[in-house]
C-alpha cells in the first residue's frame, strides 16, 4: 500500500468512529453506569471487533462485495435505514436515567470486553464501513501481511484515540448527565450526528 492509501484509512475511519452511534452508545451508557475501568474495558472490546472486520475484509469478504455488489448494496441501504431509526429513536427517547442504571458493571472486566466485541459485530454502521466502504479506500488485492499490521496498528490507535475521551468524559460527568436536561442533550446531539451519517453513506456512489 501507498502512504496515500494509510492516510486516506485513518481519515475515513476516524470520521466513521467518531460518529455517534451504537458503539458508542454503550461506551457513554457503560461509562455513566459504571465509571472508567469497565469502560476501558468495553472500549478494547469495540477495537477488538473493529479488527475482527478488518481482517476478515484483507482475507477475502471484499472480494465477495465485488463480486455479489447488489447484495451488499441492499446490506449499505439496511444500514442507512437502521442509522435512520437510530436518529429518530435518540430525538424521541435515547438513553434514559433508567438506562444508565442498567449499564452498571455486571459479571466484571471479562464481561465489559464481551460486550464491546459484541457490540461491534452487530453494529450495521461498522458493517458498512469495513465491507462497503474500506474496500473502495485501499487495494486489497496489493495488501502485504506488513500492510495489514500497520492497518491493524491504524485501527487501534484511531479508535482508542476517538474513543477514550467520550468514555473520560461520561464517566468524569457521570453525576451530571443523569440529570434529564443534560441526557435530553446528548440524546438529540446523537440524534443528529446518527442522521447526518446516513445521509452521507446514502450520498455515497
Amino acid at each position: 500500500m501507498t502512504l496515500a492509501g494509510f492516510i486516506a484509512y485513518t481519515g475515513a475511519l476516524a470520521l466513521a468512529a467518531a460518529i455517534p452511534g451504537p458503539g458508542i452508545t454503550a461506551l457513554v451508557a457503560r461509562a455513566l453506569g459504571s465509571g472508567f475501568r469497565s469502560s476501558l474495558f468495553m472500549c478494547l472490546g469495540l477495537v477488538l471487533g473493529d479488527l475482527t472486520y478488518l481482517t476478515a475484509v484483507v482475507l477475502g469478504l471484499a472480494l465477495v462485495a465485488q463480486t455479489f455488489g447488489t447484495v451488499f448494496l441492499v446490506i449499505k441501504w439496511l444500514g442507512i435505514a437502521y442509522l435512520a431509526w437510530l436518529a429518530w429513536t435518540f430525538w424521541t427517547s435515547g438513553i434514559s436515567a433508567e438506562q444508565v442504571e442498567a449499564g452498571k458493571e455486571k459479571g466484571g472486566l471479562v464481561s465489559s470486553l464481551l460486550a464491546g466485541l459484541t457490540v461491534t459485530l452487530g453494529n450495521p454502521k461498522t458493517m458498512v464501513f469495513y465491507l462497503a466502504i474500506t474496500p473502495t479506500i485501499i487495494e486489497l488485492n496489493s495488501i502485504t501481511l506488513a500492510d495489514y499490521g500497520v492497518l491493524a496498528g491504524i485501527t487501534i490507535v484511531v479508535l482508542l484515540i476517538v474513543l477514550v475521551p467520550y468514555l473520560m468524559l461520561a464517566a468524569q460527568a457521570r453525576w451530571l448527565l443523569r440529570t434529564p436536561r443534560a441526557l435530553k442533550a446528548l440524546n438529540r446531539t446523537a440524534a443528529v450526528f446518527m442522521g447526518g451519517a446516513a445521509a452521507a453513506i446514502a450520498a455515497r456512489q
